[in-house]
């Protein structure tokens, strides 16, 4: 499996960074996990952007799904157009918001996309093991565990502390993993992970390594991120970067 890091700033868009959009491929098969405000533009720069097999949208905020609109246009419109609807794995309703999103609902996209809804479980997402389980958030958010030819990827998605994500990172290569707030801070809870609870987590989980993501460019500092979760995780560890590849 390799790993792309297409965008992942929490929350909005930074001055570098796409929101969460993460490339992950084997086999010549390319899955899209989460499809974030700036991050179609960013994806043209690792693959073209209609070589797309599948989505799989964690919820349904908006810094985690909306270029999924934007993608409407090049699959619909495109001097080529129309193209074989992709497959896209989301909570339930995610047609819905997509489609009010793009035009206010006034045409489905189901000539574009092939929708699926997500459940608590497994199923197999061309050759990725998809392994999903809901996690705290406010809204209907689903954290993965992907796994191919003997690597795991974990995938925290937006959550606060909960016993799913360390179950879905549990032994993982790569556990990819929010880190959206400090322990300095008086966080709302039930909302997002600090540095500090990332790495407790990975270490309950014995993650092989923890890719820290989803920081908040604009209020949030790398530098404690790091050091929190180093106070609690002692494996390696890093943040990720748009660009950064990871191979499994």
């Amino acid at each position: 499996m390799k790993l792309t890091v297409v965008g992942c700033a929490g929350s909005f868009p930074g001055p570098e960074a796409p929101c969460s959009a993460y490339l992950l491929e084997a086999e010549g098969f390319r899955l899209l996990i989460d499809f974030g405000p700036g991050s179609l533009g960013a994806l043209q720069r690792y693959t073209d952007m209609n070589s797309l097999d599948a989505v799989v949208l964690s919820h349904l905020h908006p810094d985690h799904i909306l270029d999924a609109c934007s993608y409407v246009v090049t699959r619909r419109y495109a001097p080529d157009a129309p193209l074989p609807r992709i497959p896209v794995y989301g909570p339930e309703g995610a047609s819905e918001r997509l489609a009010m999103a793009y035009d206010g609902g006034d045409r489905p996209l189901d000539d574009v996309y092939l929708f699926h809804t997500l459940r608590p479980g497994a199923v197999e997402v061309g050759p990725f093991r998809l392994t999903v389980d809901r996690v705290n958030h406010p809204v209907e958010t689903y954290g993965m565990r992907l796994e191919h030819g003997g690597g795991t990827l974990a995938y925290s998605a937006d959550t606060a502390s909960c016993d799913a994500l360390t179950k879905l990172a549990t032994g993982a290569d790569l556990f990819l993993c929010e880190a959206s707030y400090l322990e300095t801070c008086d966080n709302p809870p039930g909302l997002h992970l600090t540095g500090k609870d990332a790495g407790e987590h990975a270490t309950m989980a014995e993650a092989r390594k923890l890719l820290l993501t989803h920081l908040v460019q604009a209020w949030g500092n790398e530098a404690a991120t790091v050091d929190e979760a180093a106070s609690a995780y002692q494996g390696p560890m890093e943040v990720v970067r748009p660009g950064s590849v990871y191979e499994l």
